[in-house]
């Protein structure tokens, strides 16, 4: 540990006390005898901009992945069913509720669609939901009233309260819930528009923040509302050069429609657009991850840890 500092010390001797470390090779014989239901055509439609996600990948990290998940939810399920009978009750199992967080650029969004395919391929939870916290970002105008717009996406910009209210109504096992739907091409929330949860088997919510402790002593924290939560990790610099890589190729794709809120980065020379998404890196998006993220990943469940070609080369899960 040389060169180490105590605090780095501790905690890694904290993770490893929390975790089995189980490197790529030993994750992969996991998959023995699973046969992969997606086509490189679902494949692709999956992808992110900038992943690089494969058959090989999906097949050796993620499929085994989903069939983990798929075990967690189903006993959690079960367990739910025997104490009901304990208790004389009708059972009143609620959606087994998992959450991927991660920096923005590591590929949270990708997995997450991922494992909402996978999933659903299990006969114990053919019915998974998708909701990510965007749409729990204030408005625009409400970030701007608050003078907060340039911390878009920094915890203080979410309504933290509604997406409790949101969560709690899922695993209470209301029959309908509804999300706000938030546009990345507008990049705010869009009015009257929703993300409708009916009371399905497995509910994904994927964010930047979504394992922030509380704020407030006594206050419900969102991860207390998870049954199994995912962090996806990866070297800081390599985040950025994805972050770069992302912007480039959004330069030409989607900030190139008029309609975009980005529309005016399109046009921009190679050297602009490289200094201009460096910027929000350095200025928002990389102290967001420092203080706010990172700090959050010792509470995952399960920690996926990336390397500098997007592959995953090492499973954290927390011990049982």
């Amino acid at each position: 540990m040389s060169g180490m500092s105590a605090d780095d010390a501790s905690t890694l001797t904290t993770a490893l006390s929390l975790y089995r470390e189980i490197d790529r090779a030993e994750w992969a014989r996991t998959a023995a005898g699973m046969s992969q239901p997606l086509s490189e055509t679902e494949i692709v439609q999956i992808r992110g901009l900038g992943d690089r996600l494969d058959m090989a990948e999906v097949s050796q990290v993620y499929l085994p992945l989903s069939r983990l998940l798929s075990l967690y939810a189903k006993s959690t399920q079960r367990l739910g069913a025997e104490t009901s009978a304990f208790l004389g009750d009708a059972d009143s199992t609620t959606p087994f509720v998992v959450a991927v967080a991660g920096s923005v650029a590591v590929g949270k969004s990708t997995i997450a669609r991922l494992l909402r395919e996978l999933m659903s391929r299990w006969p114990d939870t053919p019915r998974v939901e998708l909701v990510t916290t965007d749409g729990f970002l204030y408005p625009n105008a409400e970030l701007e009233r608050r003078g907060i717009m340039a911390r878009k996406g920094f915890p203080e910009s979410y309504d933290r309260r509604a997406l409790v209210s949101f969560l709690t109504e899922v695993k209470s096992g209301a029959a309908e819930v509804r999300a706000p739907f938030y546009s990345h091409m507008r990049y705010d929330i869009v009015p009257d528009a929703h993300t409708t949860v009916r009371r399905p088997d497995v509910v994904i919510v994927e964010g930047l923040n979504v394992l922030q402790p509380s704020p407030a002593p006594g206050d419900v924290a969102v991860s207390d509302l998870f049954d199994f939560s995912i962090y996806v990790d990866a070297d800081p610099g390599h985040i950025a050069q994805w972050y770069v890589e992302r912007f480039m190729a959004l330069r030409t794709g989607a900030f190139a429609n008029p309609s975009s809120f980005f529309n005016v980065f399109s046009h921009l020379t190679d050297d602009e657009a490289v200094q201009t998404a460096m910027g929000y890196w350095n200025d928002i998006n990389l102290p967001n991850l420092m203080e706010n993220v990172l700090p959050t990943r010792h509470r995952a469940s399960l920690v996926l840890q990336k390397a500098p070609d997007h592959t995953v080369e090492r499973v954290l899960l927390r011990k049982l």
